[in-house]
């Protein structure tokens, strides 16, 4: 069983004998039943009874109802409701817009909004620059999807993407102290999107595409850069790029292995793994080896667009095919960003050999999922 995790957390309301033992009990009943338990509070206490509110980390679905069961199943407990945390967080959405300013009177309103406001127009009519000092887009970002790749779930579509969306958006708040906004649009043609950011943009200081699929991201990404006066970012590429190549640079460090003579197998050539293997490229590897779900990349197809033949012409130069494990034996660098569960512990093992230089194993979202007990010995 997978670890409990916050992302399956739930709080059940029991009603609980009033005895002196009952909430060790109940304590004993949830971590045998292997739920990490994150709070214990008693929401009400009557001479025949208690109310405890018992907040736990399951690490699936399955596991917080076999969790509720087996509170059930207690002898004198009765279980009233059960919360989802997650849930719970995500009611009414995860972020708001509020005022930067106070308005208490009328002659407040009259500067924010009409009268005064028109003269503020009439200075960025005259000289739209000035849109960045007197206006919000400066410092806001537009996240953009069109719903076809979010997270490990694919084309779910732009509503069932908009809480990610959200989330993204509050994190730029919370880390960056930038205001963002969610943009989840209702079309996957690249035509569309393109011209719908581009009318769009007068509004944002910058452009932030999110889970669009590949390969239209490319070409979407690359219009608006050549097309827009602001920044446009595409974050399942670059930000992965970006975060992957911290991650090896320090990881080299430790091992003392230079960038350019480490062999590095990258599992995914989406956009994610199309990025990183371009970006590792630039910062002078050169022993790429992509696989997808066919294995290594080592021709191009009639079909193949201006990405996958890139690929083509800059790694796995010596030809390679195979499969990701055909592939993988002897290799220093082993980068996940496609489908869980694809390795083994023999298959790591099988990589360098750690008396030379460690494996490096980098893992990132949509990527291997781990298992202490499938590692190599060490």
């Amino acid at each position: 069983m997978a670890a409990p995790s916050p992302g399956y957390s739930i709080t059940v309301r029991v009603e609980s004998p009033p005895e002196p033992t009952a909430i060790a009990r109940l304590s004993v009943v949830v971590a045998k039943a292997g739920g990490a338990i994150t709070a214990l509070d008693v929401a009400e206490s009557h001479p025949t009874m208690l109310v405890v509110d018992v907040s736990c980390n399951a690490s699936d679905v399955a596991h917080a109802e076999a969790i509720t069961a087996a509170i059930d199943a207690l002898d004198g407990f009765i279980v009233r409701k059960v919360s989802d945390r997650t849930f719970l967080m995500h009611l009414g959405g995860k972020i708001e817009v509020t005022p930067k300013i106070e308005l208490k009177h009328r002659d407040d309103l009259s500067r924010a909004y009409t009268p005064g406001v028109a003269r503020v127009c009439l200075v960025i009519a005259e000289n739209p620059a000035d849109a960045r000092r007197l206006t919000i887009k400066r410092n806001t970002v537009a996240v953009v999807t069109d719903g076809s790749a979010v997270l490990g779930l694919g084309n779910i579509g732009p509503a069932a993407a908009l809480p990610v969306m959200e989330g993204k958006a509050a994190l730029f708040k919370r880390f960056a102290g930038v205001d963002a906004w969610p943009v989840c649009l209702d079309t996957q043609d690249a035509d569309d999107i393109v011209q719908i950011v581009k009318a769009i943009a007068p509004v944002y200081g910058g452009i932030n595409l999110e889970d669009i699929s590949a390969p239209r991201c490319f070409e979407i990404e690359r219009r608006l850069r050549a097309e827009l006066d602001i920044p446009v970012f595409h974050d399942d590429q670059h930000g992965t790029a970006i975060v992957v190549l911290a991650a090896l640079i320090n990881a080299l460090r430790v091992v003392d292995k230079d960038i350019d003579d480490v062999q590095i197998v990258v599992s995914g050539t989406g956009a994610a793994g199309s990025a990183i293997i371009q970006l590792l490229h630039q910062q002078g590897a050169t022993k790429i080896i992509g696989c997808d779900k066919d294995g290594a990349v080592h021709e191009a197809g009639p079909d193949d667009g201006a990405m996958r033949k890139w690929l083509i012409d800059n790694t796995n130069l010596d030809k390679r095919t195979g499969t990701l494990q055909e592939v993988l034996p002897g290799a220093d660098v082993f980068i996940g960003v496609s489908a869980p569960n694809l390795l083994t512990g023999s298959d790591v093992a099988g990589m360098a050999d750690t008396r030379s230089s460690s494996a490096l194993r980098i893992q990132c979202r949509r990527s291997t999922r781990w298992r202490l007990s499938d590692m190599p010995p060490s």
